[in-house]
């Protein structure tokens, strides 16, 4: 690593590390996840079978929420006036074990001092958590796999991407 840890003081406690002096920047960020899942449970969910309710909607709302309370969850993140977090759910192809999936992608948006990587990581997860829960009852075989942030934009470092595609 090139640069120090942050969150942690010269005596090697946690702190919130202080913002005040970084110049407000829009910022963006965007991750993505995977549920996999069996086929008949995609199914289900794409034909509105299922018990609960509207899986996907329900999952867009978690993941709004998530981002919007992220400081809640994460000790050291600073609360930050989120501008925008827009949601996408795609199908993925089967995988070597014969299970397709549901991909989650979410942009979270600000204009602040800091970055909101760990919101749309929190966003993510909740969205994919969700979908776990809603479908938990006909599929308890459901994992979660490849948690990612895919690119971010704003502050010192200007724009980032994953490197290999994943973005």
């Amino acid at each position: 690593m090139s640069e120090d840890l942050t969150h942690f003081s010269a005596e090697g406690r946690a702190r919130m590390v202080d913002v005040s002096a970084k110049p407000a920047t829009a910022r963006m960020a965007i991750a993505s996840g995977v549920l996999r899942m069996q086929a008949a449970t995609l199914a289900r969910i794409h034909e509105g079978r299922v018990v609960k309710g509207n899986v996907l909607a329900v999952a867009d709302v978690a993941a709004v929420m998530a981002a919007k309370r992220t400081p809640e969850t994460i000790p050291m993140c600073h609360s930050l006036p989120l501008t925008g977090v827009e949601v996408a759910f795609t199908d993925v192809p089967a995988d070597a074990d014969g299970q397709p999936g549901v991909r989650a992608c979410v942009a979270v948006n600000c204009f602040g001092p800091t970055g909101v990587e760990m919101e749309a990581l929190c966003a993510v997860s909740a969205a994919l958590l969700t979908i776990y829960d809603m479908c938990k009852a006909i599929d308890p075989e459901m994992r979660v796999e490849g948690i990612q942030l895919d690119e971010k934009h704003g502050g010192k470092h200007g724009v980032w991407r994953r490197s290999g595609g994943n973005a």
